[in-house]
């Protein structure tokens, strides 16, 4: 299986949550609703993913959305923003060239030195699917594995 990028978005909140559950968002750093982490599809990540599946959605990031994602919603300790002088001073790349070196797994988000681990988004324009948070989205709903489709959502939630 050809690595890739899965981006994950919680969509559900901190009520009746089993211990496990909250134990793998805490592992993932999605503290709060409308968070979205970044992660390597590695048998061991998609292994937590799935024990949140029913709170999140989550599909393949493509290059384009995560740097719209590092250059609006990247945030350093104290809530200020990435810059792409930041970038420069701290890590000797800019916006492009890291997008690309994190796409080919030659970066990671730790390399950035400060740089918060998940991104905080707005609740997505136009709200979630059809049938709401609690159904699958191949039922219709907001849940679970969308593909590529979780580039549009970002795009919405950005």
């Amino acid at each position: 299986m050809e690595q890739v990028r899965i981006a994950v978005i919680r969509v559900r909140g901190d009520v009746g949550l089993s211990c496990h559950v909250r134990q793998t968002f805490k592992l993932l750093r999605l503290y709060k609703k409308n968070y979205c982490g970044v992660f390597p599809s590695s048998p061991c990540m998609l292994g937590m993913v799935q024990r949140v599946k029913d709170f999140v959605t989550f599909g393949e990031l493509d290059k384009d959305t995560f740097l719209k994602l590092m250059k609006m919603r990247g945030r350093l300790a104290g809530n200020k923003p990435v810059t792409e002088e930041y970038l420069k001073a701290n890590a000797k790349t800019d916006f492009q060239k890291f997008s690309d070196d994190f796409a080919n797994f030659k970066a990671e988000l730790k390399d950035v030195p400060g740089m918060k681990q998940f991104f905080r988004l707005h609740p997505p324009i136009g709200g979630f699917e059809r049938i709401g948070i609690k159904k699958t989205y191949a039922e219709g709903g907001a849940l679970g594995y969308r593909g590529k489709e979780i580039n549009k959502l970002l795009q919405r939630m950005i």
